[in-house]
């Protein structure tokens, strides 16, 4: 997995999670970074319990470097969109599931954003789509990182399509 970030590798993208209860799925958006070499860091700041410590994050983000902030929560899910009040930088919003309402209040705090202050948002617990997402961000301005995310997309093509062989092969195998 990652590496602590060095002033030569410094973090382009934040991750934040309200509770460490979220780092589970919050993970699997470091796994995805770290699988195409994006510096970031990883933080738990709650928007309730510890607004000042998301004021001073969300305002240093870009004089600190980072390009994008993914922020997971749950239940009032708040923190993806107090984060991007806070800074103009992208902000990609994961809901995360929780047993009582499944998932669904967060999704529609998150997305049901006033307009001025857009959030991206996945799906609920798809903190690897918030990761893709957030290299897809970066790819304009990188070349490299471009290549990559095409490569990226001609290998789950590829995936998908044998698939459909497999599928197949099942099928006919039983005739």
């Amino acid at each position: 997995m990652a590496k602590e970030p060095s002033a030569k590798n410094a973090p382009l993208v934040g991750i934040l999670m309200g509770s460490d209860s979220d780092f589970d799925i919050m993970k699997e958006a470091a796994i995805v970074l770290d699988e195409f070499g994006i510096a970031f860091e990883i933080s738990v700041i709650s928007a309730h319990r510890t607004p000042q410590d998301l004021e001073e994050y969300a305002s240093s983000a870009i004089g600190r470097g980072l390009k994008v902030i993914i922020a997971g929560a749950g239940g009032a899910a708040h923190l993806p969109g107090v984060t991007a009040a806070m800074t103009v930088l992208p902000v990609i919003g994961v809901p995360i599931f929780n047993s009582k309402l499944s998932g669904q209040d967060a999704l529609f705090a998150i997305v049901q954003m006033p307009a001025g202050i857009p959030v991206a948002t996945v799906g609920i617990d798809n903190a690897r789509n918030a990761a893709l997402l957030a290299v897809q961000i970066l790819a304009l301005s990188s070349e490299p990182l471009m290549a990559a995310i095409l490569e990226f997309r001609k290998k789950i093509a590829e995936a998908s399509r044998l698939k459909t062989g497999k599928i197949r092969e099942k099928l006919y195998a039983k005739s």
